[in-house]
């Protein structure tokens, strides 16, 4: 049995697979079994991932939730300790894995999740959300079911009595740290596990992220509410604590017009995900996880007949 798997979920990162995939190389923990889930990459992804010691899956993008493509990923890994990452996050050590799969030692561990810090290029509210969410300090005991597949490890044995909610939008991390504690199980959030997550969204983009994790929220919390108050409120009020930040920084000028931007978008996308209405369509779910023309058309009728016809012609 290896010393942990990996599963990393991926679509369309030729930009920063390589880099996670060198980083997994260079940790203090070796003997890693790695996993991909690629959810219909048209780029370099699967050129890249093919250079190193890591075996695909396949998930079609009209079959794609995070937790159906975690699922698959779960189910291929050979440890019992497996680790979720994004294809778009990058080590901060060399004893990331090492750090985070440290708490397990604990048999009432269920789950551990580590910290998360912006790189070169997040926007500058991002990374605030990040350091108020995934402070400095661990926690080994958490008492709230927060968690984020981003970076985080669990252990095989549970998932395999509660797989992931193949049908929320998102937060498929944050029910399975639920039931994990109703359970009577604990979440460990490790500081000294740290990645940068390298989101590099259009505001499409970033609308999108919170109008699903929104939809998955109200499926989680039915009772909950998100009014055009909380709207105003919300952005006025993170704005100016992102302001007062950026003047600290001495960044107030170069950041202003993103501050106020992400902030207006992250909150119009919970609003628009709490307000959304009928059923979940496949043109809904594609247009939630891929912005238009992401995905490889699908092969025209005279392009298949004409493909058909070669290898027939080849044939004899």
């Amino acid at each position: 049995m290896p010393s942990c798997s990996v599963v990393i979920r991926a679509f369309n990162e030729e930009k920063h697979l390589g880099a996670l995939l060198n980083a997994i190389g260079r940790q203090t923990l070796q003997d890693v079994d790695i996993v991909l889930v690629d959810s219909g990459s048209t780029d370099e992804t699967l050129a890249i991932a093919g250079r190193y010691p890591v075996r695909v899956l396949h998930i079609q993008p009209q079959d794609f939730t995070f937790g159906r493509s975690l699922n698959m990923g779960i189910e291929a890994t050979r440890g019992e300790i497996v680790v979720l990452a994004s294809a778009h996050v990058r080590a901060l050590a060399d004893d990331w894995l090492e750090q985070l799969i440290a708490p397990f030692a604990d048999a009432q561990v269920a789950m551990s999740y580590g910290k998360q810090r912006g790189g070169a290029g997040s926007k500058f509210s991002e990374d605030r959300h990040f350091r108020n969410w995934f402070p400095d300090v661990s926690h080994l005991q958490t008492d709230k079911p927060f968690c984020n597949n981003a970076n985080a490890a669990l252990r095989k044995s549970l998932w395999k009595e509660h797989p992931f909610d193949e049908e929320l939008t998102g937060l498929e991390d944050i029910a399975w740290a639920s039931w994990a504690q109703k359970q009577g199980y604990t979440v460990a959030y490790v500081a000294e596990a740290g990645v940068a997550h390298l989101h590099e969204e259009t505001p499409r983009q970033i609308v999108n992220r919170h109008r699903r994790e929104a939809i998955a929220l109200r499926a989680i919390l039915p009772t909950s509410r998100f009014s055009l108050w909380h709207l105003a409120s919300l952005t006025l009020r993170n704005s100016l604590a992102d302001m007062a930040a950026a003047w600290r920084a001495g960044r107030w000028l170069r950041e202003a017009v993103g501050i106020v931007s992400f902030r207006v978008l992250q909150y119009w996308g919970t609003y628009r995900g709490y307000h959304e209405r009928g059923e979940l369509t496949p043109a809904l779910k594609e247009a939630l996880y891929y912005s238009p023309g992401e995905l490889a058309p699908p092969p025209s009728s005279k392009k298949v007949r004409r493909e058909l016809t070669e290898v027939m012609d080849d044939g004899r």
